[in-house]
């Protein structure tokens, strides 16, 4: 590919093999930052570099945790009366975390090919709670059948159902708005969209169960 100036005056080339390994090093950082990890790391860095540049959100994710932890706590009582719900209980943070991480890598990586602008980012936080809500539905009666066949307790399956199918419903439209409102910040999306998103669906999680 020719490189020119505004005349029309050829400036130099880019070869195929030079555009394959920009496309590369993106998506590779992509990926690093949406793990948390600097792109700077490699696998022969030294534990002490590698230790260090993961701590800073590993810190920022022990503080939303805590958050979400907290909301446990304002239900201590509920959950000493009916032990099972404290088992219960990873499973709809834990499916809402998923489903929003599922959000976040498609918007992130639509973001970053151009597929996603301000023209249509609406439709894509609807088509995206859309899939919330039919995913949420699915799993939320497998899962809830399931406590049904162990317990007998139908209303705790019932509980069981709703919760899963409200948080997977919130996390699809939290995992698309947070990444589109970090950029809309000038905030690379794929760094900090992991912890916020799986920190609000722990949370609310916990708190419609």
């Amino acid at each position: 590919m020719a490189v020119l100036d505004d005349l029309g005056r050829i400036l130099g080339r880019i070869t195929v093999d030079d555009i394959l390994d920009i496309v590369h090093e993106e998506a590779s950082e992509d990926i690093l930052r949406l793990g948390g990890v600097s792109e700077e790391e490699k696998l022969s860095s030294s534990v002490l570099t590698s230790a260090r540049r993961r701590m800073v959100w590993l810190m920022i994710n022990l503080g939303t945790a805590s958050l979400a932890a907290s909301v446990v706590s304002f239900f201590g009582e509920t959950i000493e009366k009916y032990v099972l719900l404290a088992s219960l209980m990873p499973i709809v943070a834990g499916m809402g975390g998923n489903a929003g991480t599922q959000s976040i890598t498609l918007i992130v990586r639509n973001l970053a090919t151009g597929d996603l602008t301000t023209g249509n980012w609406k439709s894509a936080i609807r088509k995206e709670g859309l899939v919330g809500i039919l995913n949420g539905f699915m799993v939320g009666i497998i899962a809830g059948l399931i406590v049904y066949f162990l317990t007998g307790n139908f209303t705790l399956s019932m509980v069981m159902f709703m919760a899963l199918q409200a948080n997977l419903m919130i996390a699809a439209v939290i995992g698309t708005s947070i990444p589109l409102f970090l950029r809309a910040l000038g905030i690379d999306p794929a760094i900090a969209s992991s912890i916020f998103v799986t920190t609000f669906t722990d949370v609310f999680g916990f708190f419609c169960f």
